[in-house]
């Protein structure tokens, strides 16, 4: 396991089966491994919380984009830790699992996406008034990005809109469906149900 922020590789972990877990080992040499929580607190075993790496891996940033390496690359228990994103938990053995993403960064045929920059472009369009891009699977090896939205004042264009993600973004980030719905599910806070899309 590695993100390419740490020079690709943070851990490794014989899989002699693959199971329901996923495991992602112990840390290779000159690495750190920390489970925190959204303050930056280390979290306690068998609390999930965002995977924090250290070492001699971690790279000093992103070319040109100071405000994403402030972000996530802070300075912390005298080291330089790069915030993951990943969503994992550490069990009573050490071990991490992987649980997820803490954000709207998914991976589809092998491209990191941020499921927000495509809700902004589909958002500039001007007739939607909410919108929401999630990854589905609908099968083995068949991933796809889905769009859900709301119209505005004036009836969005499927036809349209696709036109402007394919001015906007490469196809690789272009949803290959567009749902229009009535209304949005909401979580009791406010937020967009994604789960219930």
């Amino acid at each position: 396991y590695g993100p390419t922020e740490t020079t690709i590789w943070s851990s490794v972990a014989r899989l002699d089966a693959v199971g329901e877990r996923v495991p992602l080992g112990e840390p290779i040499a000159n690495t750190d491994l920390s489970v925190r929580a959204p303050g930056g607190q280390v979290a306690p075993r068998q609390v999930e919380g965002e995977l924090w790496i250290a070492g001699a891996g971690v790279s000093r940033g992103y070319w040109r984009r100071p405000e994403l390496t402030a972000e996530r690359f802070v300075e912390r228990d005298g080291q330089r830790w790069y915030r993951t994103g990943d969503l994992v938990r550490m069990q009573r053995d050490g071990a991490l699992d992987f649980l997820g993403r803490t954000d709207n960064q998914v991976k589809v045929r092998g491209h990191r996406i941020e499921l927000g920059e495509i809700e902004a472009v589909i958002a500039e369009s001007g007739t939607v008034r909410q919108v929401a891009v999630k990854m589905a699977e609908f099968g083995e090896n068949d991933v796809r990005l889905l769009a859900y939205v709301t119209p505005g004042d004036t009836p969005p264009s499927e036809r349209d809109l696709r036109a402007r993600l394919a001015d906007k973004l490469p196809e690789f980030m272009r949803p290959s469906q567009i749902v229009i719905l009535e209304r949005m599910p909401m979580t009791p806070n406010g937020k967009i149900d994604r789960k219930a899309l």
